[in-house]
């Protein structure tokens, strides 16, 4: 979606209280150009929208395309947005919930691979979704989406 307001995503960011302290659910990103990176590989499931959209529609939408999961219910806690490096404003609400990783159906797009070869390919928008503690996560999560992190840890206090 471009527009004159530039590219803006909107997605959840749950998360669980365990003994261990406090894990967000995160998903690598699928496709040739993460399938080797850890670190900046990881994110919020999200997804791009529509100006005509809210954005809090558009988060659970995106939500159920990524992880092929219908959104929790729960209070929605806004995290605010953020810009990342290629200038998309990411939106994000965290929902404390639980969900088993396993049970994840990605969405997949269609690109061309290898490039220039006339072939294209389908890949999951997520390859794997896994619950990190907010250390790990910060660690791996793309660079701008660990301010939702530290929002999230600022209102778990």
């Amino acid at each position: 979606m471009t527009s004159s307001r530039g590219k803006h995503s909107a997605g959840l960011l749950l998360f669980r209280r365990t003994d261990d302290g406090l894990e967000v659910l995160l998903g690598h990103m699928g496709g040739p150009f993460f399938a080797k990176r850890d670190a900046g590989a990881w994110t919020v499931p999200k997804g791009e929208y529509d100006p005509d959209e809210p954005a809090w529609e558009a988060a659970r939408r995106e939500f159920r395309e990524e992880l092929g999961l219908a959104p929790p219910d729960g209070e929605a806690v806004p995290l605010g947005e953020v810009r990342q490096a290629g200038g998309k404003v990411v939106t994000v609400w965290a929902v404390e919930a639980d969900l088993d990783p396993a049970t994840v159906v990605p969405g997949t797009f269609v690109m061309e691979w290898p490039p220039r070869s006339g072939r294209t390919r389908e890949f999951p928008e997520l390859d794997r979704v896994e619950w990190l503690g907010v250390d790990r996560a910060r660690e791996v999560i793309v660079k701008a989406q660990a301010t939702f992190l530290d929002r999230l840890a600022e209102h778990s206090a």
